[in-house]
């Protein structure tokens, strides 16, 4: 069986707390969602919100029309005496995912009318719509609560609409109160008494089931899911794509047209324009999900992979991580020295590792980059010197000015010293560095991640930890600098950068 994924990042997802997106980065999101990852469907916005919106529709809806795939937009819309419809065919659209009553207390209590005089509102839309060129599909809102509590009203909705041209029935768990039994239990309902029709499930993330209430609607029939990119939307939020597509290859067993390897990829994108971050430890694009940080986990991966599951880092274009800290063997060690390049001796190799247990002890974090120069200490001859030594910097901010840095650099023994004006202090001390390399005709790699941390309930004189991702254009890797002062902190994780590079 075939699973049809419509993702609402562009919709649902924007009624995240905090998060709106701009017309390029709506349009930037949609391209990548339906040429790179490909999902089947992507609803864009909510018609009638705002000019701004409009505007972005119809940019979204022009490329959409000369990449060839008009059909796969959908925004949502309302009975409003036509006034979405008009909204979304002035924009170009070409499919309404019309707003409807799924449980008699909402219709009742919010529009205050009769499913009578609803079915007959909606179908009146419903013509005018076809008679523009626009396919209708139905959300019938709160129709979990419609199951439980009007469960003949949800059955008289959908013998009415199933005399319409509807293409899709869209079943939300509005509120999110599902559990998996209960959802498969009112699924499959609804799929023997109405084979023919074309249902997806919509969940919302308020118990944390919204992925399992997922595969329980798809278990009992269900045609599609509603998904959105890190799990963004209202409240708790919405089915993450990047978990309910492996579950449903791997457990269901049943197909999409997702590619895998760019999961990872459009949850970075999302997660730098939205600004919301995502868990270290949310399954499959998390931080921490494909980092071993147990040394016999590392051991049992070197002697065979004993400790993997089917869900292979290379799958979503990751690698796996071998963590450092109070709980690193030696096989931890050995993984990271690998990947760093260093051959140490027995001897060498077990004084590292006490030291490191020593600072996880401490709660000190440790990365590759750190083990580099952690080794340094215990190489007697000091083969690893630092070829990057930084003399001097300095920096003014002035208030209505663009601050100003100059740094002093011996590479090699060779000095070298340059000034620049950023948009900010760090930005300065880059632009400063980049003219260094250009002298060199090297190109420092791209930064893609800027982290600062100070401990909880710290106060003005507290230590500020700076992490930056780089990425050097075959691979990323992270840097870290302490100090009392944010930028001194992010200059001392610049200055492990270069060293790095220069190896």
């Amino acid at each position: 069986m075939f699973v049809e994924i419509i993702d609402t990042t562009l919709r649902d997802g924007e009624q995240t707390n905090g998060v709106a997106f701009t017309d390029k980065e709506k349009l930037s999101i949609t391209k990548n969602l339906l040429t790179e990852v490909k999902v089947n469907r992507v609803e864009i916005a909510s018609a009638r919100v705002s000019k701004g919106e409009f505007e972005c529709a119809s940019k979204i809806m022009r490329w959409a029309k000369e990449a060839g795939v008009l059909d796969k937009i959908e925004i949502l819309g309302f009975i409003d005496k036509h006034v979405s419809i008009d909204w979304i065919n002035e924009a170009g659209g070409k499919c309404i995912n019309l707003l409807c009553k799924g449980s008699l207390r909402q219709l009742e209590g919010q529009l205050r009318k009769s499913p009578e005089e609803h079915i007959a509102d909606i179908k009146e839309n419903i013509a005018y719509a076809e008679t523009l060129g626009i396919h209708v599909n139905v959300y019938l809102e709160d129709w979990s609560n419609g199951m439980r509590h009007s469960k003949d009203f949800v059955f008289f909705m959908i013998d009415e609409l199933s005399k319409t041209p509807i293409k899709r029935f869209m079943l939300p768990d509005t509120l999110g109160i599902l559990y998996p039994k209960e959802t498969y239990k009112y699924c499959k309902e609804i799929r023997e008494r109405y084979p023919d029709l074309h249902f997806d499930f919509h969940g919302h993330n308020d118990y944390g089931l919204a992925v399992a209430n997922s595969t329980a609607a798809l278990t009992a029939g269900f045609n599609g899911v509603h998904t959105s990119v890190n799990g963004l939307g209202e409240r708790a939020g919405n089915t993450a794509l990047s978990t309910i597509v492996p579950c449903i290859l791997d457990h269901l067993k049943l197909e999409t047209t997702v590619q895998e390897i760019y999961l990872n990829k459009i949850s970075k994108i999302v997660e730098t324009i939205s600004g919301i971050r995502v868990a270290s430890n949310m399954p499959i694009i998390g931080e921490n999900v494909f980092t071993q940080t147990a040394g016999v986990h590392a051991d049992g991966d070197k002697k065979g992979n004993l400790y993997c599951n089917e869900l292979m880092p290379e799958r979503f274009g990751r690698v796996r991580k071998y963590a450092l800290g109070k709980t690193s063997g030696k096989a931890n060690i050995e993984k990271n020295l690998q990947e760093l390049g260093l051959e140490l001796d027995a001897e060498t190799k077990a004084l590292l590792t006490a030291h490191v247990v020593e600072l996880g002890d401490k709660k000190e974090t440790i990365t590759t980059e750190d083990l580099y120069y952690i080794a340094r200490e215990f190489l007697e001859n000091k083969k690893i010197e630092e070829k990057v030594e930084i003399e001097n910097y300095y920096v003014c901010n002035v208030m209505g000015l663009k601050p100003v840095a100059t740094i002093s650099l011996k590479i090699d023994g060779i000095r070298y010293e340059q000034t620049s004006s950023g948009d900010g202090q760090y930005d300065a001390i880059m632009k400063a560095l980049h003219k260094i390399y250009a002298q060199r005709n090297v190109v420092i790699p791209k930064l893609e991640d800027y982290v600062v941390t100070i401990p909880p309930g710290g106060k003005t004189d507290a230590l500020v930890e700076t992490v930056i991702t780089w990425n050097d254009g075959s691979k990323t890797f992270k840097t870290r600098g302490l100090d009392l002062d944010q930028t001194s902190a992010a200059i001392k994780a610049t200055h492990k950068m270069l060293n790095i590079i220069e190896l």
